[in-house]
């Protein structure tokens, strides 16, 4: 089953490799390994994320997501959206902003001799909004869920309290609300404050949006369903599905921002980011979410989707501090990889515990009647 499910992944990283060294020689070779190794190893609480909802959607939608989502990422999130930003800050074509991307000055300078900026500092310089729109939309994600009452609690004695205080509507919108008007406030440069103040109300609005549009359609087909409707499926399925899938797209964007952003401190050759970020790294997050899915590790570990989420909030506040301080993209990792090693820990114990009770259940006496 590993080698169905990672399979093509292998086979399009020996593929991209191969195309980055026809392309830049050696050098490039070894960039785009280091940039496929960095977006997995940042993008595995991505993966988990990805997989709780994937395992909501219909075999269909699934299928979707892991071909048509994978060009969306490759070329929408690693090489198309990064030119945009150009076009749009630089006033330039597609054509000037790609040849420009293709063609940095000399040394890596911030600036052309002739005064004009670079495409990584065009890039650069949109990282305000960019970081707004994520840290809000994944702010929401991660506050949606650690704010809900649930059954199952692993950091129980800050969860319990935090799922008590999500009982007041509309909580969740405004713990976001004031994080970006302080963001904003405190982080931003005075020119970017409007501009991060819009960014991160249009993230507010997407989140609130998509998941809402996604829950009510999931909600009729529900009840078509127990009506003895024509949905015969507990998945998502439809309107409903379609919905998840936009959902899983603007989420698995929130997360490549600033995966793309931070690539450029490898380098900045856009050719490179979407061999090394896209192609390889997006079809490994892929099917490790796939493999999650098919595995059942969701079900095995049962905190692993509470330490996912933990991880997105501590990403947010990251986002959303980077705003006005640069924050190493290896602290943005470890954080991720902190929370979801502990969680792991905790449900392996979990399991452990279990097991060791089980027979002690057993060998308990019936009792006589």
């Amino acid at each position: 089953m590993v080698l169905r499910i990672f399979g093509l992944s292998l086979v399009v990283t020996v593929i991209s490799l191969g195309v980055a060294f026809l392309y830049g020689g050696p050098t490039a070779l070894a960039l785009c390994l280091i940039l496929g190794i960095l977006e997995v190893s940042l993008s595995f609480d991505n993966a988990v994320i990805n997989a709780t909802i994937l395992e909501k959607m219909s075999e269909f939608w699934q299928k979707i997501f892991l071909t048509v989502g994978i060009l969306i990422a490759v070329f929408g999130m690693r090489l198309i959206f990064p030119l945009a930003i150009v076009w749009l800050s630089a006033g330039l074509n597609p054509v000037q902003a790609f040849d420009l991307a293709l063609n940095p000055p000399a040394d890596d300078a911030a600036y052309f001799p002739d005064g004009s900026p670079s495409y990584e500092t065009l890039l650069t310089d949109a990282h305000p909004q960019i970081a707004a729109f994520g840290g809000m939309f994944l702010a929401m994600l991660f506050l949606n869920f650690i704010l809900a009452e649930r059954e199952l609690t692993w950091l129980t004695w800050l969860e319990r309290p935090l799922a008590k205080a999500g009982k007041l509507d509309m909580v969740s919108v405004v713990i976001a609300g004031v994080g970006l008007i302080l963001a904003a406030e405190f982080l931003a440069d005075e020119n970017d404050r409007s501009t991060v103040l819009l960014a991160g109300l249009l993230g507010l609005v997407v989140y609130i949006a998509v998941d809402g549009l996604g829950s009510m359609f999931n909600a009729e087909e529900h009840a078509e369903e127990a009506a003895g409707g024509p949905s015969g499926l507990a998945k998502a399925t439809g309107k409903a599905g379609f919905f998840l899938f936009l959902y899983l797209e603007v989420l698995d964007a929130s997360f490549s921002f600033d995966g793309v952003i931070g690539a450029f401190a490898i380098t900045s050759d856009p050719i490179i980011i979407a061999l090394g970020l896209g192609l390889i790294g997006a079809m490994f997050v892929r099917s490790i979410t796939v493999y999650l899915v098919r595995k059942g590790t969701l079900s095995e570990y049962v905190y692993l989707e509470h330490g996912a989420h933990w991880a997105i909030g501590a990403l947010a506040l990251i986002l959303l501090i980077s705003i006005g301080v640069h924050v190493n993209e290896l602290i943005t990792g470890l954080v991720g990889i902190a929370f979801i090693g502990a969680a792991v820990i905790s449900s392996i114990r979990r399991n452990r515990k279990e097991d060791e009770e089980k027979p002690a259940a057993a060998s308990e006496p019936t009792p006589v009647a």
